[in-house]
């Protein structure tokens, strides 16, 4: 199975490196895509063997399976030529398919598959499963160290004083399509559970400044008709890069481990 990167940050270099090891059976590393020359560059140096390089709207002419790890204004770059070509798209920056039915639509034409891994969330299963039955609430709730979200845009615009808390501070509350437009940075785990489950309309998020974290936090609480639970994770960071959580990249191997194993475990 031929494997192309777009993006190479924390995540994308980390993927690339276990492709180039051999470290997920059945695949290799096809290409990549970098957003200039010398980050691809960077990325292969760190490689036994090098990649090809390629524009976004070429890769999916190489490979089978495109992983996307894109700054969001790049998202639809690579999505609509992988989607055209009939491949599979592994979307870590979820929150940019709020919206996207065309895109959607357009997979069905072309078969095409659009998959988002667990990434910094868990209990996705869960949540499929309790789908099929009939929700009744999911909230996911995402609270961060103050210096998190300081210099976010929505807190600086609406004079949200974050200095000298001594407790935690909701900074924000709705519906995930509305906490997106304000926090589009910070939704793509919400993003995920909330299409995981009954849609982000109905799936409510909430945004914390925590004084007492040092780290991000998510907890979901699910109610159904077939089970309640109650799920948090607290992610510790990559080396390469603070703001992104070590697991995603490790969530992204496990998926692509799995595309060739005998045994699933897990809806």
């Amino acid at each position: 199975m031929k494997i192309g990167i777009a993006g190479m940050g924390a995540i994308g270099l980390r993927v690339a490196q276990e492709l180039d090891r051999g470290g997920i059976p059945g695949c290799e590393l096809a290409g990549i895509s970098a957003r200039n020359a010398d980050r691809a560059a960077e990325a292969n140096a760190t490689l036994s063997k090098p990649a090809p390089v390629y524009e976004l709207h070429e890769i999916a002419g190489h490979c089978d399976v495109i992983i996307e790890t894109l700054p969001p204004q790049l998202f639809m770059d690579l999505a609509m030529p992988v989607v055209q070509a009939g491949k599979e798209l592994v979307v870590l920056s979820a929150s940019q398919l709020l919206d996207q039915d065309a895109l959607f639509d357009l997979a069905g034409k072309t078969g095409a598959r659009i998959v988002i891994p667990s990434g910094a969330m868990l209990g996705l299963d869960a949540i499929k499963g309790a789908a099929v039955g009939e929700l009744k609430s999911v909230v996911i709730e995402t609270r961060k160290p103050v210096a998190g979200l300081a210099k976010a845009p929505y807190v600086i615009d609406n004079n949200i004083d974050l200095s000298n808390l001594s407790e935690p501070l909701l900074v924000l509350g709705g519906a995930v399509t509305d906490v997106a437009k304000v926090f589009p940075a910070n939704v793509n785990v919400a993003v995920a559970v909330s299409l995981a489950g009954f849609g982000p309309e109905k799936t409510r998020m909430e945004v914390w400044a925590d004084p007492a974290l040092d780290k991000n936090k998510h907890t979901v609480r699910v109610v159904s008709d077939s089970s309640d639970f109650e799920m948090t994770i607290q992610n510790r960071p990559s080396e390469e890069n603070p703001a992104t959580g070590k697991i995603t990249a490790l969530s992204v191997i496990a998926l692509l481990r799995e595309k060739t194993s005998v045994l699933q475990v897990g809806t």
